[in-house]
């Protein structure tokens, strides 16, 4: 039974996994590196369920009985009652190994543990714990208020009581729940990924510009968002890390992070979290950089 849900990272996953699971009437205990990145974060939050409230999705007290189920507090001493704790720091797998060690002697012998890792070994990132068959990936999708999968993968030693306890959690976050391998980047990202990353190729060879590949897909193959400004959405650094899981996950070229991406990453400009990607948000109008 959980009743109680740790969520590590205040960032743009870990608010939405805390907004959702408390609206869905979880405890949550939220924890970040400061208070500022947790005020932050809250401030975050507390802005999405507005937006839901003048919607009509919920209800001014649905508002107030989920933020007041969210006790942000920095450490993970918090953690010791919680039935589940779902990591979802950044996209980095040494960072991952770390958290996940220093978090193991806070948290009772019966709690699950959970990653956000949208690529990386779940198999891995079990084996930096004290407990690999308490451990799964739970990849939720970005937005995580909006989109309604979340991706169950099971490492080698994960037992089948985890899976099916973390299947129910998804139940009543009133979310789908898909099984995946644990392969490099699992089901969503290794087919979305390379999609992004081709687009990305398509502009570094001159093919199309950032509006023309936009628009081609929007309007040709009925995609809502165009690759690149799904790019700028998810985050370049995100999508190289993926990208590079899957080059070195799977030893196959057509894999291989368009060098255009790369000098992006490298030159800071991440899309909308920095306010420059393939399209520059300087203004009230997102304008193409090429």
């Amino acid at each position: 039974m959980i009743s109680k849900i740790g969520v590590i990272g205040a960032g743009q996953m870990g608010t939405g996994i805390s907004h959702v699971c408390a609206l869905a009437g979880f405890e949550v205990r939220l924890t970040d590196v400061s208070q500022d990145v947790l005020d932050k974060g809250m401030g975050v939050i507390g802005h999405n369920m507005t937006r839901q409230v003048r919607r009509g999705l919920i209800s001014d007290e649905d508002k107030a009985a989920g933020l007041g189920r969210i006790h942000p507090a920095v450490g993970m001493e918090q953690f010791g009652d919680c039935d589940l704790v779902v990591e979802a720091a950044t996209e980095d797998e040494k960072v991952k190994r770390q958290i996940l060690s220093d978090l193991c002697p806070h948290l009772s012998p019966e709690c699950v543990l959970a990653s956000n890792t949208s690529s990386i070994s779940i198999t891995r990132l079990g084996a930096s714990t004290d407990r690999p068959g308490k451990f799964i990936g739970m990849h939720f999708m970005n937005p995580v208020p909006l989109m309604k999968l979340v991706e169950l993968i099971r490492g080698i030693a994960t037992n089948e009581d985890t899976y099916q306890l973390t299947r129910v959690v998804v139940e009543k976050l009133e979310k789908t729940s898909v099984p995946s391998e644990d392969f490099p980047a699992f089901i969503v990202n290794r087919i979305l990924m390379p999609m992004i990353n081709e687009a990305v190729y398509t502009l570094y060879e001159g093919v199309g510009s950032v509006e023309a590949i936009d628009n081609a897909m929007r309007l040709g193959a009925n995609h809502p968002m165009g690759p690149l400004e799904l790019a700028d959405f998810v985050g370049l650094d995100t999508v190289l890390a993926i990208m590079q899981v899957l080059y070195e996950g799977l030893a196959d070229s057509k894999y291989r992070p368009c060098p255009l991406l790369v000098k992006y990453v490298e030159a800071g400009w991440l899309g909308r979290k920095t306010g420059r990607g393939f399209y520059d948000y300087a203004g009230e109008t997102p304008v193409p950089t090429r």
